[in-house]
C-alpha cells in the first residue's frame, strides 16, 4: 500500500542529497528535468580532477574514459531492462531518435505506413513525421479521448495493417502523466510486423521499467529527467542496431552502438549518468540484491510516495473552482495540467515563481495532445510534476499559491 511504502521512503534523507533543494525553492518543475544529487556531481567533477581523454587510446586517461562509456552502458541496462551493448548515449532523446528514424527510414518506401499518437512529446511524432514524408510514407493517428486523457489501445487493430512499418508510442504522457497500455499497443505492432518506439522519457524516472516487458524495440529515456545530467540514451537489442546502417563519418567506429554515436562524447556527463543511476538504487534503502533488483524495488517505493503525495495535490487542485483540470487516465504519473480561470498560464506560473515554486507552463512539447485539447492557442496550461525529492511541503505551497488566485 502506498502508506506502507511511505513509512520506508525517507523523503527527508533523499532530500538532503541534493543541494540546489537548499535555495528554498518548490521545485516542481521535475518534468523538465530534474535537479541532480552531490554524489552525480562529484562524480563528473571527479572525472574531470582524475583526468579523462578520448576513447581507444593507449594511456590511462583514455581508459578511464573507456571505462566510463562502459559504466554509463551498463547502468541505462541495469535501469531499463536492456543489455549494455545495445545501450546508445548521446546529447538527448530528440538527437538520438532524429538518428534512429533516419535510419530506420532507409528500408521504408512509398505506400508503407507509420502510426504515431496524438499523447505522444513531440519528438516521438515529429522526426517520423518527417523522414516518413520523404519515403514517401503514410502517417496515421492514434487518438486521445480528450475527456480522459487515455489513448484507447482498441484503435490500433484498425490503424496497423501489412504495410505498417513502425509504432510510436509514449510510456508516459510529459504533461497529462497518462500511462497507455504499451504492452498491449506493441503485442499489435509485432503481430502486424512493425517495429515498436517507445517514448521513456517521461515514464522513467516515475517507477520502474522494464523494456523487454513494454515489448519496446527501442526504448528512449534522458538522464536529467531521472537526476542525470543533459545526457539521452536509446536503448535496443544489439542485433536489431546491428541491422541499421545509419549515416555516419567514413572514419568514426562500424562497431555497434558505437556507430551511432556521433562526435566525441561528453565522457564526464556518462560519469554522471552512472552515478544517478546508482543514487536511484538506493532510494530504499531496505533494497538488497543487484542493482537491477535495488532500482526495481527503490523506483516502485518512489512511485508509491509519489503517488500518495500527488492525491492530495490534485485532491486540493480539483476542490478549487477557478481551476480546471486536464487527464483524468486511470494510471499516471504525478504530473498535473491545469488552467486557472481568468489567468494565462504565464501569468499563473510567474505568480507563483514569485512566491518561490517552479513550475512550467504552455505546451511543454506535447504539441499534438494541447491541440487536441483545444488549448494550446490560449498558451496551453500549468504542469506542476511531482519526482522523488518532492514533499508534502512543495505541494501545500503550490495550492497555496494557486487558491490565491480564485
Amino acid at each position: 500500500m502506498p502508506g506502507d511504502w511511505g513509512m520506508v521512503f525517507d523523503v527527508s534523507a533523499v532530500r538532503a542529497t541534493y543541494p540546489a533543494l537548499s535555495d528554498g525553492y518548490a521545485y516542481l518543475d521535475g518534468a523538465a528535468g530534474t535537479q541532480v544529487p552531490e554524489a552525480v556531481i562529484e562524480a563528473i567533477a571527479t572525472a574531470y580532477r582524475r583526468g579523462i581523454g578520448n576513447v581507444g587510446g593507449a594511456f590511462p586517461a583514455s581508459h578511464r574514459s573507456d571505462a566510463i562509456v562502459a559504466e554509463a552502458r551498463a547502468a541505462v541496462a541495469d535501469l531499463v531492462g536492456g543489455r549494455p551493448e545495445g545501450v546508445i548515449l548521446g546529447p538527448n532523446m530528440t538527437t538520438l531518435t532524429y538518428r534512429l528514424a533516419y535510419a530506420l527510414a532507409k528500408h521504408w518506401r512509398e505506400g508503407d505506413e507509420v502510426v504515431l499518437s496524438r499523447l505522444d512529446h513531440d519528438a516521438n511524432v515529429r522526426p517520423w513525421v518527417q523522414v516518413a514524408a520523404r519515403a514517401g510514407a503514410t502517417v496515421r493517428w492514434a487518438e486521445v479521448d480528450v475527456a480522459t486523457g487515455e489513448l484507447g489501445v482498441e484503435q490500433y487493430d484498425a490503424l496497423i495493417g501489412e504495410r505498417t512499418r513502425l509504432v510510436a508510442v509514449t510510456a508516459a504522457s510529459n504533461v497529462l502523466g497518462t500511462r497507455p497500455d504499451v504492452p498491449a499497443i506493441t503485442a499489435k505492432a509485432r503481430a502486424g510486423g512493425a517495429v515498436s518506439y517507445v517514448d521513456g522519457v517521461h515514464a522513467t524516472a516515475h517507477g520502474p521499467t522494464d523494456a523487454a516487458a513494454l515489448g519496446a524495440d527501442f526504448y528512449a529515456t534522458s538522464a536529467y529527467k531521472w537526476s542525470g545530467p543533459h545526457i539521452g540514451a536509446v536503448v535496443a537489442d544489439p542485433e536489431r542496431l546491428d541491422a541499421l546502417v545509419p549515416d555516419k563519418l567514413a572514419s568514426s567506429s562500424e562497431d555497434v552502438p558505437e556507430r551511432f554515436e556521433t562526435g566525441t562524447s561528453p565522457f564526464a556527463d556518462f560519469a554522471g549518468v552512472a552515478a544517478a543511476v546508482d543514487h536511484l538504487a538506493g532510494l530504499d534503502p531496505t533494497a538488497t540484491g543487484t542493482r537491477r533488483e535495488r532500482l526495481l524495488a527503490s523506483l516502485a517505493a518512489a512511485e508509491a510516495y509519489e503517488l500518495e503525495i500527488f492525491a492530495g495535490l490534485l485532491a486540493g487542485l480539483a476542490a478549487m473552482p477557478h481551476v480546471t483540470l486536464y487527464g483524468k487516465a486511470a494510471r499516471r504519473t504525478a504530473t498535473a495540467y491545469f488552467t486557472v480561470a481568468g489567468r494565462t498560464p504565464d501569468e499563473v506560473a510567474t505568480h507563483l515563481a514569485e512566491r518561490r515554486v517552479n513550475v512550467w507552463n504552455g505546451h511543454n512539447y506535447a504539441w499534438e495532445v494541447t491541440a487536441a485539447l483545444g488549448i494550446r492557442e490560449a498558451g496551453s496550461a500549468v504542469r506542476a510534476g511531482l519526482v522523488h525529492y518532492n514533499d508534502s511541503s512543495d505541494v501545500d505551497r503550490l495550492l497555496e499559491g494557486v487558491a490565491a488566485l480564485g
